[in-house]
């Protein structure tokens, strides 16, 4: 008995030491790999544009929607963080020269605009009406990064995983590092105070407080993770957040002290206190010994003894995190305002480019004079990086968006889920065009919008299955082979679970 409690200690020890110390990777590596996702969405709506074509309607088959949603959606992302990593660049090449490539078929087959210049095809798109109550866009941002999540959390415990792309111990940027920041992001575009009009929260006190009671589930989740690693002797990195903290914690205390923040300040200077929570954080951060602090405990030795103590980095990089969050709000409020033409929409693309510009001019120096990116502080230089990563892929997302928009508009009636819907062509108004606003069968059928409508069970029951196939399988010495099958099998089964509820319209939210 002493024997095998020695041996489980052991290897614990080694896991943990598996994903500690590591320094992550370059900025340069981790922005090329971005448009991945997108390219992904891309080839996905070009073969359904050209399935169209063929047979004259949409692929409306449950399980073929999901074939091919999981292969093209799914298994690229995963291959490029395991095995393909080492050329991820030629395979974002390869992805784009056969999407150019599907775009020409399309563009030669085209059904509409068929004795009409490109030149006239694309005036008319820019003119094209778009539905402006849906930004696809903002719903296929927070699932990639619901997949990329759940997919980086168990492949980082196989040695077919890059060190470099798992989190980092102090300093340095990593891709799993980004994976938090995107999802701080993604909720904050989405929040209850971007949404709602500044008018409707007449009563401040019992929109703050209901806004407050709605992190329950996080907190529940939070408690219930702590209960369950603690029970179950699960090996823990308590540099990355504490002893006792995680990040359904952070998630919570971010929304909360937003929403109180949101409810004091104008929604629409929500970048000021951005700026002012992060440049104040970093100041103290340098000012005074609390850098030191978060590093090292109170006694400089890695003290673990008191909450504050045990879980510093979760605590004081909630600071960083609500920085961000409040920057996506400002976000979120300039995506919400109206637009109905695609010209609009490249208009927004072209002022995301400036902002990206700038934030990484910025981060060039504050890396340089003022300290590196630290997720474990959350510090202004992480905070910037984040920002500028986020919107430099939801710009991706975007300029795909619009690129399907011009693929359908060659070729009348073709549908996309989870893309935008044509409502009108300015120039060419053709019959068999679809300018209707209208929910097709194939939409219900969508992963993406699986996903989207219970992203918080997939991101649970992700880490469910994590722990299940962590305590099951010794996956530091999985083989290539075995380590494949196991991630394709545990994200087929997530994804599975997500399109069956979808398909009998099951939502798994009750607060």
């Amino acid at each position: 008995m002493q024997l095998c409690r020695g041996r489980k200690m052991s290897q614990q020890l080694v896991k943990e030491a598996f994903i500690s110390n590591l320094n992550g990777t370059t900025l340069l590596e981790i922005s090329i790999g971005l448009p991945l996702a997108p390219l992904c969405l891309l080839t996905r709506g070009l073969l359904l544009i050209l399935y169209f074509l063929h047979y004259g309607s949409p692929l409306c088959s449950m399980y073929g929607n999901f074939f091919l949603d999981f292969t093209l959606l799914v298994v690229p992302p995963l291959l490029s963080c395991t095995i393909l990593a080492s050329i991820l660049p030629f395979l974002i090449l390869f992805i784009m020269a056969f999407c150019t490539g599907l775009l020409f078929v399309i563009y030669s087959k085209r059904t509409n605009y068929a004795q009409v210049s490109l030149k006239q095809i694309s005036d008319d798109f820019l003119r094209t009406n778009l539905e402006p109550e849906y930004i696809p866009s903002i719903t296929t941002f927070r699932v990639f990064s619901n997949l990329w999540t759940s997919i980086s959390i168990l492949a980082v415990d196989f040695p077919q995983y890059p060190r470099r792309y798992a989190k980092t111990e102090t300093y340095g940027t990593g891709v799993m590092d980004l994976g938090v920041g995107l999802f701080v992001f993604g909720n904050a575009v989405v929040c209850p105070e971007v949404r709602l009009k500044p008018a409707a929260i007449q009563h401040k006190f019992f929109y703050l407080t209901r806004q407050l009671l709605t992190v329950w589930p996080l907190l529940f989740l939070g408690f219930g993770r702590l209960m369950s690693v603690k029970a179950a002797d699960y090996y823990e990195h308590v540099t990355e957040y504490g002893v006792h903290w995680n990040f359904f914690f952070t998630l919570a205390v971010v929304r909360m002290a937003a929403s109180l923040l949101l409810t004091t300040f104008p929604v629409h200077k929500a970048w000021i206190v951005a700026v002012v929570l992060a440049v104040a954080y970093e100041c103290f951060l340098d000012i005074t010994p609390l850098k030191m602090f978060i590093l090292h405990g109170s006694n400089g030795q890695d003290s673990r003894i008191g909450f504050l103590n045990a879980n510093r980095e979760g605590v004081f990089s909630v600071i960083g995190y609500l920085a961000i969050y409040m920057a996506s709000v400002q976000v979120g409020l300039y995506l919400l305002r109206k637009r109905t033409t695609a010209r609009e929409w490249l208009r927004v693309i072209s002022y995301f480019l400036l902002a990206i510009f700038l934030l990484l001019v910025c981060l060039c120096i504050t890396q340089l004079y003022i300290d590196v990116a630290s997720r474990r502080m959350a510090n202004l230089s992480f905070c910037i990086w984040i920002v500028a990563h986020c919107l430099l892929l939801f710009s991706c997302f975007l300029a795909v968006d619009l690129v399907l928009i011009f693929a359908k508009l060659l070729v009348g009636g073709a549908d996309i889920p989870c893309s935008w819907n044509l409502l009108q062509s300015s120039t060419y108004k053709k019959t068999n065009l679809e300018f209707l606003h209208r929910k097709t069968v194939s939409q219900s059928m969508c992963l993406i919008s699986a996903v989207n409508k219970n992203q918080l069970l997939h991101f649970l029951l992700a880490n469910v299955l994590t722990g299940l196939v962590n305590r099951l399988v010794d996956t530091i010495h999985s083989h290539t082979l075995s380590a494949m099958l196991i991630l394709h099998l545990y994200m087929f089964t997530n994804c599975l679970i997500m399109h069956v509820l979808q398909a009998k319209n099951i939502i798994l939210k009750w607060w």
